[in-house]
């Protein structure tokens, strides 16, 4: 018996995008608008009959969400499946899922699969937890007597034990989250697939279900998908990624390999001046540069040197406002913070502006490697008002802590920052 349980084969996927005319009618007389629904009426049942999706518009566009994907997926893998926004994740899960068929290309399937894409997937408003939780074991395909086994554990992960017969309609995104993921988790299923979703739980929530889905794939040999924008997550769970980009396959490798692929190509994409950031309430994030002494742009970081950021951002002038750099290494873990007001007890100007701040950082030793600054401004110990993720990035070549002839890398598995002493260690005699 193959251990293959997923098997993609060139699957592509289009959809049919309308677009609204810019130039407009300013009158409209009853003859157009019967001759413009005649000719909508026609093409919708041109395309009813090819099989297409239907949309509205005065213009149609092909749009290819997914193009010739193939991959395979081995029994008890957890593989992590990454990509920016609008690479085709989730359009890939749904064809996955069966919620909707490729245009081209076929999948195959070797199992039970429970799926979970977003908030209260297959529930059903009206109905209880209780409910709910017999509902989706059926959709499943368990039987009644194995989800009452089962039970128990379900309500005593989800935590919604006071609340098991209040209509799921009246649960908050969490409380949905959290009975959702214990279903899809302790019914079985040979294949697992989980979005995104999990974001909408709380800390300790997303670690338990992390520590789940380990358990499920080593212990039971159960298959698991799982899609997040979270590195640090893929990393430590995931074995292999699957790396997408305008609906194609980049990298299928290690997951090592496909993250450090993927921050690179965000570096590429987002190195640049000028990108849109959006803004917050309050404040707007412009430019974010790592500089050297004379204030010019570099890429890169000499360690034990001191560290320099220029932040260029704009402000309301609202008082109370904090200013955030986050260093995280190639997984996307953070590492390090540097905060104006908390460590400083400066907040930002209180005057409408634009200002530019350049935070001398103390040396630090880091490992050879690939590093990015996040960057955000936030209401004091309120919320954040703007974030920019990966805002700028920066190379170590080599590390030699202390002038040893030793590279400390990433690479190493040994960390990201040396941790040295202030004085030469000395051995005493006990």
């Amino acid at each position: 018996m193959s251990d293959i349980v997923i098997a993609a084969e060139n699957l592509s996927k289009s959809y049919l995008v309308a677009h609204q005319s810019a130039k407009r009618e300013q009158y409209a007389v009853l003859r157009d608008v019967i001759a413009r629904e005649a000719r909508v009426l026609a093409r919708n049942a041109l395309d009813f009959v090819r099989g297409r999706q239907i949309v509205q518009g005065d213009q149609v566009e092909e749009f290819w969400a997914l193009r010739d994907v193939s991959f395979e997926i081995k029994r008890g893998e957890i593989v992590g499946i990454i990509g920016r926004n609008g690479a085709g994740k989730s359009t890939l899960l749904k064809i996955l899922s069966r919620i909707t068929d490729p245009t081209a290309g076929r999948v195959t399937l070797r199992g039970r699969v429970a799926s979970l894409l977003e908030v209260g997937t297959g529930f059903h408003p009206e109905l209880t937890g209780r409910e709910n939780i017999y509902l989706n074991g059926a959709i499943l395909g368990m039987s009644k007597a194995e989800i009452r086994s089962r039970f128990d554990d379900i309500v005593r992960f989800a935590e919604v034990d006071r609340f098991l017969d209040t209509p799921v309609k009246r649960y908050s995104s969490g409380m949905y989250v959290r009975l959702a993921f214990s279903i899809a988790a302790h019914l079985e299923p040979e294949i697992l697939i989980v979005d995104e979703v999990l974001a909408v739980g709380d800390g300790d929530f997303q670690k338990k279900c992390l520590g789940k889905m380990e358990e499920v794939a080593s212990e039971s040999g159960r298959t698991v998908l799982f899609v997040s924008h979270n590195m640090a997550a893929i990393n430590s769970l995931t074995t292999r990624g699957i790396l997408l980009e305008q609906g194609r396959v980049v990298s299928c490798d290690c997951t090592e390999r496909v993250v450090e692929l993927y921050m690179r190509s965000m570096g590429q994409r987002d190195g640049h001046l000028g990108r849109k950031w959006g803004a917050g309430t309050h404040t707007r994030i412009c430019e974010v540069r790592v500089v050297d002494f004379n204030e010019l742009p570099v890429t890169y970081y000499i360690p034990g040197a001191p560290l320099r950021v220029q932040v260029t951002f704009e402000t309301d002038g609202t008082r109370g406002m904090s200013l955030e750099v986050f260093l995280a290494d190639a997984r996307r873990n953070r590492i390090g913070l540097a905060s104006t007001f908390q460590f400083h007890g400066t907040t930002l100007p209180e005057v409408k502006g634009r200002y530019q701040i350049t935070l001398n950082l103390s040396p630090v030793w880091l490992a050879a490697g690939s590093y990015s600054l996040d960057v955000a401004t936030s209401v004091v110990n309120l919320e954040w008002d703007h974030c920019v993720e990966c805002a700028t990035s920066m190379d170590v070549k080599f590390s030699n802590p202390l002038r040893r002839s030793w590279n400390f890398q990433q690479s190493d598995g040994f960390g990201s920052i040396a941790l040295t002493c202030e004085t030469p260690p000395e051995f005493m005699a006990v």
